[in-house]
């Protein structure tokens, strides 16, 4: 029997997004590669980095990265289209890892962004890779867009937070989603569920959480900061499109990791969020192998 072709659709959601180098080394572990990887923002960033072969080196750097050296590495500009640059971020990761061409990297690989002119979604197949990293990452008003290919390209999470299509237009047979898109009055349940069509999803639970609950009443009381509006009216605007589009065209499975208490914002401390992407895939660990097919070794 022919393995079927396995795409590994990995949403936006900042810093949130460091779960999906969780759920990669969960998945290397099982040996369950994925054939083609499609990411959104944070996602195209993980798996670009992971498509590229240097995904360890990555994780390291992000378990060890402190506030002050995310402060470090925040350059500010006035009437860029947006407040934060990324030069010296963008800088750092070419000198770790290269700046190969998507089209010579071992894995299927695609970014989304999204065309500030003509409002479409753009699939970046091809070129350099950090320029597409780039371009998908590009929070409107936070982070400056970038200019490729005579367009001016912004976050893709504005069209599409999770990129199921985009694997399927690449060949997936199978499509595995990351989604961290998960509404404020909502917690995830461990179990998983067989869908009336045979997909497997996970299934949620209404209600927020104590801890939830305690963080909105403490910022109910005070008037929310600039970036505050700009980033949770994002999360708004995303888990609405995101529901929709994965109503659409929904995967075979979607991993939702508990990182709803994590700001989009706060990039360092990652090891836990690292961790709780690989706990993900170990209480998803029957619905994934029901899925594949594949048994995987069992060490998990």
């Amino acid at each position: 029997m022919t393995r079927p072709r396995i795409g590994l659709a990995l949403g936006g959601g900042g810093a949130r997004g460091w779960a999906h180098i969780g759920v990669l080394n969960a998945l290397e572990e099982l040996e369950l590669r994925p054939d083609i990887i499609c990411g959104t923002s944070i996602g195209a960033l993980v798996g670009g980095i992971y498509a590229a072969g240097k995904l360890p080196e990555f994780e390291a750097w992000v378990t060890a990265l402190s506030r002050r050296d995310v402060l470090a590495l925040v350059d500010f500009t006035i009437g860029g289209g947006g407040v934060i640059g990324l030069r010296r971020l963008m800088r750092l990761y070419r000198e770790h890892i290269g700046d190969p061409q998507i089209e010579e990297l071992p894995i299927s690989y695609a970014a989304v962004a999204t065309d500030l002119d003509s409002w479409a979604e753009v699939w970046l197949r091809s070129g350099p890779l950090l320029s597409a990293i780039r371009a998908s990452i590009a929070l409107p008003g936070i982070f400056t867009p970038v200019h490729r290919d005579g367009r001016w390209l912004v976050d893709g999470g504005v069209v599409n937070p999770v990129p199921v299509t985009l694997c399927r237009a690449l060949g997936a047979d199978l499509v595995i989603a990351v989604d961290l898109q998960v509404g404020p009055a909502m917690s995830m349940a461990e179990g998983a569920a067989p869908a009336p069509d045979g997909r497997v999803v996970q299934q949620s639970r209404g209600g927020a959480d104590a801890d939830t609950e305690s963080r909105i009443e403490a910022e109910s009381k005070d008037a929310p900061a600039m970036s505050t509006v700009i980033m949770t009216a994002l999360e708004i605007m995303q888990y609405r499109i995101g529901r929709s589009r994965l109503a659409g065209d929904p995967p075979d499975l979607v991993l939702t990791p508990r990182v709803s208490h994590v700001h989009p914002l706060a990039f360092a401390g990652g090891g836990p969020t690292i961790d709780e992407g690989y706990d993900t895939v170990k209480r998803m660990l029957p619905a994934l192998r029901y899925v594949t097919g594949i048994a995987g070794p069992s060490g998990i």
